[in-house]
């Protein structure tokens, strides 16, 4: 069955890991000694000596079994069905640096503080290489085996509901993913109907029958919200035989993605929104990387910025700086800073629209600094501010958010977190004149599942893709 297949895999997963771990530690000897010292950044100063390899060696041991329980902390070792790969790619980055931490920590406790600095800094840059060809080449190679009937995990599904036809589009539409439904057992609906060749196949009362005469590896439990009752029973049954059962509600579009559960005295609690950026030690981990990276980023922009602000003075009348209304967290407006792309125009005229392509009210520089996105680096000053952050939503108007509070559901949500000069939407091309909806779904997913790792994804991607916007007129 399926399970043995998984339990199989990952205790290979683990081994695996463990040989690269000690080959990216045993490589980073002789290319931090040998081959990076011939690079003139990474030389070693004239008369000075390096430890000799037996004495790295000895951290080997308490290093690989520390990694492998980080590995775990992350994430790694679970299944990777409807997983996306850069998902796997962000836990890998976590629990390596994590690792690098760790790693540091050894060698404060063995007392070793002559341990070069650029070689935890190369084992940990060949780790990281070594880990995510690894995953990648594995994930490829369990779609195309999944892509043929291989390595399948089958499933039975009880109750017809729109979390059901949810449930079956996302499978039918990622085959890779290695699911097939065998059917869904309804009480209402007629048994031949079908859902993307999914098909009704007999009542709920035939699940006991369903169960003994057939290998299931999961029973998915989709009623719909008005038949909950029956829900004890079922569970209880789905229970008695040992089979992995997952339950998808049918309210979806009320709960978050990752609910957080209270446990009051043995009573689960739902809480209908979690934002990991309301715990105390995140809040000050994202801020103190926002003060300290923001001083970083204003550093090494100042000579652009420099120049950037002598070019629009010289191009047009007005202000350098183009301050503007705008709503953050907790629904508090402030002033957002961005260099002037635009000509000086009526304070109503411009609450009125968006620019759109062609603008005429868009100077020369200003097409430059906003189609490259650095009319937004003032928006440094903001983040040091503590108004904006360097990742999250995107701030919006005052009137704009009156809008759409109103026409989008769950809109005013983002609003619970800092906003930021960078996010999740943006870096997936929800930016500009795009898809408002998609873009607060996207802002949804990133209040929901942040972690330091996702914040740290989404910058790298940034400097890859996220300053050229194609949407910017």
């Amino acid at each position: 069955m399926i399970k043995d297949n998984q339990n199989t895999l990952n205790k290979l997963h683990i081994v695996i890991d463990a040989a690269l771990i000690v080959a990216a530690y045993f490589l980073a000897y002789p290319l931090r000694f040998y081959v990076l010292t011939r690079l003139k950044p990474f030389a070693l100063a004239e008369g000075e000596l390096f430890l000799p390899f037996e004495t790295y060696a000895q951290n080997i041991f308490p290093l690989v079994p520390g990694y492998l329980i980080i590995y775990n902390m992350c994430g790694l070792y679970r299944p990777k069905r409807g997983h996306s790969s850069l998902r796997v790619f962000s836990n890998l980055l976590e629990a390596n640096i994590l690792g690098i931490f760790y790693f540091a920590f050894i060698l404060y406790a063995r007392k070793q503080l002559d341990i070069s600095r650029w070689f935890y800094v190369t084992f940990g840059a060949l780790n990281m290489i070594f880990g995510t060809a690894f995953r990648f080449t594995a994930i490829r190679i369990l779609k195309a085996i999944r892509k043929h009937g291989h390595n399948l995990k089958h499933v039975l599904m009880v109750g017809y509901s729109r979390a059901a036809e949810g449930y079956i589009r996302r499978l039918k539409a990622f085959p890779e993913w290695g699911y097939q439904i065998h059917g869904i057992l309804d009480d209402d609906m007629a048994v031949g109907t079908r859902y993307k060749g999914v098909e009704v196949i007999g009542s709920e009362l035939d699940l006991e029958e369903y169960i003994e005469n057939n290998d299931f590896d999961e029973i998915v439990i989709s009623l719909s919200i008005d038949e909950y009752e029956k829900l004890e029973r079922i569970v209880s049954i789905c229970e008695k035989s040992g089979i992995h059962t997952k339950f998808v509600p049918d309210y979806g579009n009320m709960v978050s993605t990752v609910p957080y559960i209270e446990d009051l005295y043995g009573l689960p609690v739902i809480n209908i929104r979690n934002v990991p950026l309301t715990n105390t030690f995140n809040i000050v981990i994202k801020r103190l990387i926002d003060i300290v990276g923001s001083i970083a980023a204003l550093a090494i922009f100042a000579i652009p910025m420099l120049v950037i602000a002598i070019a629009i003075k010289c191009g047009s009348k007005g202000p350098i700086i183009y301050r503007q209304l705008r709503v953050g967290k907790h629904g508090k407006e402030f002033y957002m800073y961005k260099f002037r792309s635009m000509y000086v125009e009526d304070k109503e005229e411009e609450k009125s629209q968006w620019t759109h392509r062609g603008d005429s009210r868009v100077t020369r520089i200003g097409k430059f600094i906003r189609k490259t996105s650095l009319d937004e680096l003032p928006q440094l000053f903001n983040v040091l501010a503590g108004q904006m952050s360097l990742v999250g939503p995107r701030p919006e108007r005052p009137q704009f958010v009156e809008k759409f509070r109103e026409e989008i559901p769950r809109y005013m949500v983002k609003h619970q977190v800092r906003p930021g000069m960078t996010g999740w939407a943006q870096i997936n091309g929800y930016r500009g004149d795009t898809s408002i909806k998609r873009r607060i779904d996207h802002d949804l997913y990133y209040i929901e599942n942040w972690t330091l790792g996702l914040d740290i994804k989404i910058l790298f991607l940034t400097l890859f893709k996220g300053f050229i916007n194609k949407n910017a007129y």
